[in-house]
Order: structure tokens, then C-alpha cells, then sequence
């Protein structure tokens, strides 16, 4: 009989979580499937509670063999899978009951040859939101793939997902060896599917494990020098396949490592005692990138990586430091007379010409953007009342002026305005002038301050994109007043 699913487990020394993970698995709504655990040469006691299962589950089966690591356990799994979908889950994970009938579901649906879905992380029992899958899984989009979608560059997990079989077998996925096992088969099988359903639901929930219990989980380790090497060369391989296959996913994925993957190396220098070895792994991983996706991050991680790559170790530190204590975030000021420009105000900004830092390092003009919200609108009777706020983000000097305008795609009506503290701003809108249009208006906003000038939509205060100003009693055509 072969089963709708087959679900393969790598197991090794998770005896505090497995019973939680195989409970999950034993009571999917998706009951035709197979679980086959493959225990990784576990020495605590975590293949007598996969064997229970067995015993208990004729859907559970257990087969052992001495450590090699989770990818050549998942490939033991695999040769006795016999499902038409394929999946796997980690044995101190938990997958949610109706996870597998909701991918198994779509593809069923749409032919896709994947179905992968949200991902939310354990953390000390509660569940919290995975920074790395929040973006991809915000809607569902069946029948996309990755090329349509580079978001999807941020799923590089193997077990938020079902596959075909035969999908699977067809392009000989398979996983290496090594501690990063998951991520050149989860980029492969992205890229090379011919369609993929993206599910908003959430479909895994992938433990955090900081404790001591945890303390053989490869995520624990992943600060060590050659849990980093085996990172750098888990993502030399997805480069080298995306160079090869989907060129155009290259500064994407790039972008992804200089958020993720480069915090990892950054710890391990602030830990470390010896730092020559880190540094060099870090210039080996800044010259791989492209000098696109370098020139492009941010103000502050350019500092960092200017540091790293020079080596200025006791400078990286006290940066690193300086962004963890920044709770009211960072800070960017204007410098210059006659041609002003925009600086992040970080560690060694006044002394970086002493340090040989060029300016450009510090440069971070291209993230000034406009905060602009109303806090009220009324309406008295006769006009509108708007009190709003407008501010630079992260730049605490105030707007030197301010100029608001109602717009409906075709009119642009300007406004009067009154400045109220330091960042309020009130205006009033007789509807007079606004007849014969409508019946929406957008209110805008321009902001003006030491030769920048920068414009924005006012937000709703509830974080929709912009603000809609609707006439009482107007119709479409915009020809009746309010009374």
C-alpha cells in the first residue's frame, strides 16, 4: 500500500523534545502517511522513545545507524520512502495537525511540484515569528516560483515544505554531508521546480534551543570557526548553482547573507579570543559577494564590514556593541556648509578621517524617508480639521518647513499650514474647493530641511499606506456639498 505522504525524522540526541515532535507527527489530520526516524547514533535516550512510537504506531518505523550527520540520516530515510509526497521535520520541531493536509491539499490542487508554507519559532514554550520566513509567507500565491517571486531566496529550509516524489527523484535531490545540509537542496528544489504554491498558514514550528539542554543542537555551535566554514561553503554552493541556473537570484540571496549569515561571523569575533582566522573567513566571504549588494546595505553594516575587512577588531566590537545598546535606534545628521550630507552618527564618525574611514562609509542619505501620520481628523461643520505629525526618520533636528496638498489623480489642492510643536502640523480643507472632484483624496506631504527635500503619503495611524480623506455626503461625482 503506498501511503498518500512519507515523513522522514533524522534523529540524534533530542530526548527532551522527540516524544513532542512524534506526538505532532502520530496526530496529523493528513492520517495516510509514513514516518520513517532515522536515529543519527543518538547516546541519549532518544531512540528507546522513537522505538516506543514504532511499537505503538504501525505508521512509525525506526531504523538506526552510527552518526554521520542530519544530511546522510535524511538520505538513509529517503531510500525507504515509498509516499507520492515527501517531507521532513527535525525531531525537536513540532509540526502543526493540519500542516501536511493543508500542502498536500494545494499541491493536489495546482499539479505545483512544492508546497511550502510559515514558519513560527519555540522559544521557552511560546511561539514568536521567524524573522527568516515572515517575508515570503505574507499571502498565499499558488503556482508561483521563485523567480517570480526572490523573496523566496529567504526559504532555505527543508522541512516547511511537501514535494512531489517524483519530483524529488527526477532531478536527484539529495543531501551532502555537513552541518548545512538543508540549504543547497532547499535553493535547488525552489529553483528547479517548474511551480510553487506559497501557503500564508503556518505550517512548522521550528524550536529555538538556547538552553543547556540544547546544547547539542548545530545552532548552538554555529559561532564556532569551523561551523562558519561549513556555512561559507553551504553558501559557495548555493552561488555556484545560482550562477549556473537563476543568475538573476544572485544579489537577492547576497542581500539575505549580509542581513543573516554575517551576524554569525560578527559574534564570533566578539567572543573569540583569537580573531585572525574569523577575519580571514570574513574577507573570503566578502569577496564572493557582488559589489552591487555591498555598496547597497545600510550605513551601519557598511561600517562593520569596512572594519571587518580591514581587520579593526576592537573597533568591530565597540560598533557591534553601539548597535545592540541603540534601543531608540540610531541617529543620521547633516554635515557640510554649502552642499550638505547625511551621516549615520555611529561610533568613530567624528574621528574617521584620523581612523582612514571614508565618508562614504558613513553615507546614509539613501535611508532618509518621511514619517508622516494624522493623529486626527474632524469634521466641524463647515471644514476638516487635520492635526498630523511629520518627521525624518532617525533625524531628531525638526523639518525647516512643511507643505501639505490634497490630491485626487487629477487636481492637486494645496494647503495652509500651521506648525504645532515640534513635529505637529495642523490644517484646515474647506470642501469648497474641492467640489467637482473626489470623492477621495490623498493627502500629501513635502518636507523640506538644510537643502533636502522629501516627499510622502500621510498613513492612517494604523499602518496602512496611505490617507484617504472622503467627503461626508458626497457622491462619486463630487457635485453635492456637505451639509
Amino acid at each position: 500500500m503506498v501511503p498518500m505522504l512519507s515523513v522522514v525524522v533524522p534523529i540524534y540526541n533530542v530526548e527532551p523534545y522527540i516524544t513532542e515532535c512524534l506526538k505532532s507527527l502520530a496526530t496529523q489530520t493528513l492520517e495516510d502517511l509514513e514516518v520513517i526516524m532515522v536515529d543519527d547514533g543518538s547516546t541519549d535516550g532518544s531512540r528507546e522513545l522513537a522505538e516506543s512510537f514504532a511499537a505503538l504506531d504501525s505508521r512509525f518505523t525506526l531504523i538506526c545507524q552510527p552518526n554521520q550527520g542530519p544530511g546522510p540520516a535524511r538520505n538513509a530515510g529517503l531510500r525507504l520512502a515509498k509516499g507520492v509526497y515527501l517531507a521532513f521535520a527535525d525531531a525537536d520541531d513540532v509540526v502543526p495537525s493540519e500542516a501536511y493536509e493543508l500542502l498536500v491539499g494545494s499541491l493536489e490542487q495546482t499539479g505545483s511540484d512544492l508546497a511550502c508554507g510559515g514558519v513560527r519559532r519555540i522559544r521557552d514554550g511560546e511561539l514568536e515569528e521567524s524573522s527568516l520566513h515572515e517575508k515570503p509567507f505574507r499571502r498565499t500565491r499558488p503556482g508561483t516560483h521563485i523567480l517570480r517571486k526572490p523573496s523566496l531566496t529567504r526559504d532555505r529550509t527543508v522541512w516547511n515544505k511537501v514535494y512531489r516524489m517524483d519530483f524529488w527523484h527526477r532531478h536527484g535531490l539529495a543531501f551532502p554531508s555537513g552541518i548545512y545540509e538543508d540549504v543547497p537542496v532547499a535553493m535547488r528544489a525552489h529553483v528547479l521546480a517548474d511551480s510553487v504554491d506559497v501557503l500564508a498558514d503556518v505550517v512548522y514550528h521550528w524550536r529555538r534551543r538556547d538552553d543547556d539542554e540544547g546544547a547539542t543542537s548545530i545552532t548552538q555551535h554555529r559561532a564556532e570557526l569551523d561551523n562558519l566554514r561549513e556555512r561559507l561553503a553551504a553558501i559557495r554552493a548555493v552561488r555556484d548553482f545560482l550562477s549556473e541556473q537563476a543568475p538573476d537570484l544572485i544579489e537577492t540571496f547576497d542581500g539575505l547573507i549580509l542581513e543573516k549569515d554575517i551576524v554569525f561571523l560578527f559574534q564570533a569575533i566578539e567572543a573569540a579570543k583569537e580573531t585572525r582566522s574569523l577575519v580571514e573567513l570574513g574577507r573570503e566571504l566578502l569577496e564572493m559577494l557582488s559589489p552591487a549588494v555591498l555598496a547597497s546595505v545600510s550605513s551601519l553594516r557598511r561600517l562593520e564590514l569596512h572594519l571587518l575587512e580591514r581587520g579593526m577588531v576592537p573597533q568591530l566590537r565597540r560598533v557591534r556593541r553601539f548597535r545592540r545598546e541603540s534601543v531608540n535606534g540610531t541617529k543620521i545628521v547633516p554635515r557640510g556648509l554649502r552642499t550638505v550630507n547625511w551621516y549615520g552618527d555611529y561610533p568613530y564618525f567624528r574621528s574617521r578621517r584620523r581612523l582612514r574611514i571614508p565618508d562614504s562609509v558613513y553615507d546614509a542619505s539613501a535611508e532618509l524617508k518621511l514619517l508622516a501620520k494624522v493623529e486626527e481628523c474632524t469634521w466641524t461643520g463647515s471644514e476638516f480639521r487635520i492635526r498630523a505629525e511629520v518627521a525624518l526618520h532617525r533625524v531628531t533636528r525638526r523639518p525647516d518647513s512643511v507643505h501639505l496638498w490634497l490630491s485626487d489623480g487629477r487636481r492637486k489642492v494645496p494647503l495652509e499650514v500651521r506648525r504645532a510643536g515640534r513635529y505637529g502640523v495642523v490644517a484646515a480643507v474647506d470642501p469648497r474647493r474641492l467640489k467637482g472632484g473626489g470623492p477621495n483624496w490623498r493627502l500629501n506631504v513635502r518636507a523640506e530641511t538644510k537643502g533636502l527635500v522629501i516627499k510622502n503619503v500621510f498613513t492612517d495611524g494604523e499602518g496602512s499606506r496611505t490617507w484617504r480623506l472622503s467627503v461626508p455626503g458626497w457622491s462619486r461625482s463630487g457635485m453635492d456639498m456637505p451639509q
